[in-house]
């Protein structure tokens, strides 16, 4: 009876000598490896950076170089464990397209994210408008593009949304047009009233001067005269000029006496 128990005491101890090892072997495998990659990952991204590639393929391959590395030391630590790796890979190749056609979404947002990365359409740090979000671009991974919109909220949009819908860049160009509209009343000096507004943009020091801006009568509407200021500008000054401008044609027609017409109240009779 004793010689049965130390025999298997004994086989209990061998096996989970032998086991123990392999499993702790295999977490080091695992926790080393994964440090490993992510050292490697940073290496990649700091000479990609010192190269000056674009910040957004940077960001983008950081991920794939990271996610790529750690599947391969999970399989070097099931390797070590003795599973057969290739069976492994068979197994998990047929599992995957089960999971494939149940994360059809998720997986067409990788492929929507590779398109992004390859045509792209906008860059970290540029202002856009996607999906009808509009924001600054801070990052592009394979899932999902991050913005940070102008009150500092973070908008994750899924590749796949960003991709199927348009896609306006307002940082593509250096700068870009400003369409300032003002009404005025009919009984208003009209000569007067663009003679001031053309004074006023060309004061501002920030509007450009090619192209010209001008001033013209854009509607005789029901109640005004709709008149519409154009300039150009650098992108970055774009709602500060705006917000001056707006500023001082409303303290210029007051001080000349020159009417803004308010909209017509609803004749529509109380309930």
């Amino acid at each position: 009876m004793n010689l049965h128990m130390d025999l298997s005491w004994t086989v209990i101890v061998n096996f989970v000598t032998l086991y123990g090892m392999k499993v702790l072997a295999s977490l080091l495998i695992f926790f080393i490896g994964k440090k490993i990659a992510a050292l490697l990952t940073a290496i990649v991204v700091k000479g990609m950076r010192k190269s000056k590639i674009d910040e957004t393929i940077t960001s983008f391959f950081s991920n794939v170089i990271y996610f790529g590395l750690l599947v391969v030391i999970i399989l070097a630590a099931l390797s070590n464990l003795g599973i057969n790796t290739t069976s492994f890979l068979a197994v998990l190749g047929t599992a995957g397209l089960a999971i494939g056609l149940a994360l059809q979404g998720t997986l067409s947002n990788v492929g929507a994210g590779i398109l992004l990365v390859f045509f792209r359409p906008f860059k970290i740090g540029h202002s856009v408008q996607v999906a009808g979000e509009n924001g600054t671009v801070e990052e592009l991974n394979l899932f999902s593009v991050v913005l940070k919109t102008g009150d500092n909220k973070q908008i994750i949009i899924p590749n796949s949304a960003v991709i199927g819908k348009n896609i306006i860049n307002f940082s593509a160009k250096p700068t870009s047009r400003v369409d300032l509209t003002f009404n005025i009343g009919y009984e208003d000096d009209l000569r007067l009233a663009k003679e001031t507004l053309q004074e006023i943009v060309d004061k501002e020091s920030k509007v450009l001067n090619e192209p010209a801006p001008f001033v013209a009568v854009s509607e005789l509407a029901q109640t005004s005269v709709k008149l519409v200021v154009r300039f150009w500008v650098k992108n970055e000054d774009s709602a500060t000029v705006s917000f001056s401008m707006t500023e001082k044609v409303k303290l210029a027609f007051d001080e000349k006496r020159i009417s803004i017409p308010h909209p017509p109240l609803s004749n529509t009779p109380e309930a």
